[in-house]
């Protein structure tokens, strides 16, 4: 049979004898047809918590040099420490930016802090809870459709957590949690294992009860009070996301699912083996990218607080518990420690940033890293202090992005902020910048058109 490069669409598929269908890569070929790369090309965003904060020694503390988190300098003029130092090969591809936080929650203690890390939600540290959309939700809602699963939502402990104790990253339209998966074997058997005969007809099932939800619903709507109306249309709105989900999962049901090679992969792993643990998930997340599975993930590498078994990833670097760090900074080499920690889940993060990069962009220019956005980092600083965030942003270099900086906003030094667990508490003189300024800024290089995200408006020029 005789095929051009012309005659194949988006969803490249070479059928043989029987209807057998095999999915095809995204060859460079097909780059060759007029306006094809650029409309083929992918954006990526992936995000990445870590609690508790960071290492923040006074600039008079002996630790200050090698295990303050933050770069030494300003602009392009700055030196990586010990913690971050890994991520040296990779300088020319990120930036660093302090004095940024989110206003609502200035004075709520660190371990609150996760379920607001990508909303800006005034989720606060007690009473009545509610949340927002998160970053990664806001730009899956553009380019989920566009892929098999609309975002992948993963972290070490699994599931949702509870109100500012949340153990993922995501939040839906209305700020319901999203659980996340923190089983590897579970999440490659969902990216890249066929679904059976069985999975179809629960799949028309579904369709079948969702319409007889629907209708029953709307001849109650009619004889209900004004606030039994809201709750019907909260649960509404949740059905009409269920069929919008059974909906695609039936579009992609008769899609060949990619093929990868997984023999380096030990699916198995636990938190309790850390480093291969954070390889193995850093891992999947690639491989959901480079098969364009997803578009869209996020990973909460560990709960606040201390709590689940995330506790357990300092055993990596010879140490017991991660959260105990954070608090031992005074006794000997407890800047160390801590930075020792730090040092480790950079050398990870720089380690999956290096294989987006040195993997060419599937029909585009550039690699994988250049379109895809990397945002790390923790929604407090030392001691538990919400102010002062410790971020990075790794990559994009082809969606717009400016790096090799190190940018620091607010009106004095961080490096002098408090050093207490109840600093949170006590009046600051110190002007941050709104996050999520940060957040309209990478929203709008991805593509989505925005002026507002998190009730702020206007953008970082210099990111």
């Amino acid at each position: 049979m005789n095929m051009t490069l012309s005659s194949l669409n988006r969803r490249r598929f070479l059928r043989g004898v029987g209807g057998f269908a095999l999915a095809l890569p995204a060859f460079e070929s097909f780059s060759n047809i007029a306006n094809a790369a650029e409309q083929d090309v992918k954006k990526r965003l992936a995000c990445f918590y870590l609690p508790d904060g960071v290492p923040m020694p006074h600039v008079d503390d002996p630790g200050h040099q090698d295990w303050n988190w933050f770069p030494h300098g300003r602009g392009k003029d700055f030196t990586f420490t010990k913690c971050l130092d890994p991520l040296e090969p990779l300088r020319n591809d990120t930036t660093v930016l302090g004095g940024l936080s989110h206003p609502d929650v200035r004075n709520v203690h660190g371990h609150s802090n996760a379920d607001q890390f990508l909303t800006g939600a005034d989720t606060g540290g007690f009473g009545d809870y509610k949340n927002t959309i998160s970053l990664d939700q806001k730009f899956a809602a553009q380019v989920g459709d566009e892929t098999r699963f609309s975002s992948l939502v993963m972290s070490t402990d699994g599931g949702t957590g509870s109100p500012r104790g949340t153990q993922t990253m995501s939040f839906n339209q209305n700020g319901r949690a999203i659980p996340a998966e923190h089983r590897p074997k579970r999440i490659f058997d969902m990216l890249f294992v066929k679904s059976d005969a069985e999975a179809k007809r629960r799949l028309a099932m579904s369709q079948s009860v969702l319409d007889d939800l629907m209708a029953d619903a709307r001849s109650l709507q009619k004889q209900l009070s004004t606030n039994d109306q809201k709750s019907l249309d909260e649960y509404l709105q949740s059905v009409r996301d269920t069929e919008i989900r059974v909906a695609k999962a039936k579009r992609w049901m008769d899609i060949p699912l990619p093929q990868v090679d997984v023999d380096h992969l030990k699916l198995d792993i636990t938190p309790n083996d850390p480093r291969l643990y954070l390889q193995t998930m850093y891992e999947l997340i690639y491989l959901a990218f480079k098969t364009d599975s997803t578009r869209v993930a996020t990973y909460q590498i560990g709960r606040e607080n201390g709590v689940g078994m995330s506790d357990y990833l300092a055993r990596a670097v010879g140490f017991n518990l991660t959260h105990q760090l954070s608090h031992e900074t005074k006794k000997p080499d407890g800047w160390k420690n801590f930075g020792t920690y730090c040092q480790f889940i950079s050398e990870e993060l720089g380690r999956f940033a290096q294989r987006l990069k040195e993997t060419p962009e599937p029909a585009g220019a550039g690699n994988m890293l250049d379109h895809t956005v990397l945002f790390f980092g923790s929604a407090s600083s030392s001691f538990h202090l919400s102010r002062n965030y410790p971020l990075l942003l790794i990559g994009g270099k082809k969606l717009g992005f400016k790096h090799g900086q190190f940018l620091r906003y607010g009106e004095e030094s961080p490096d002098k902020l408090p050093q207490d667990d109840r600093a949170y508490r006590s009046e600051m003189n110190y002007e941050e910048e709104d996050l999520s300024k940060l957040y309209v800024t990478i929203l709008q290089k991805l593509g989505v058109e925005t002026d507002t995200f998190g009730g702020s408006t206007g953008t970082l020029a210099e990111v």
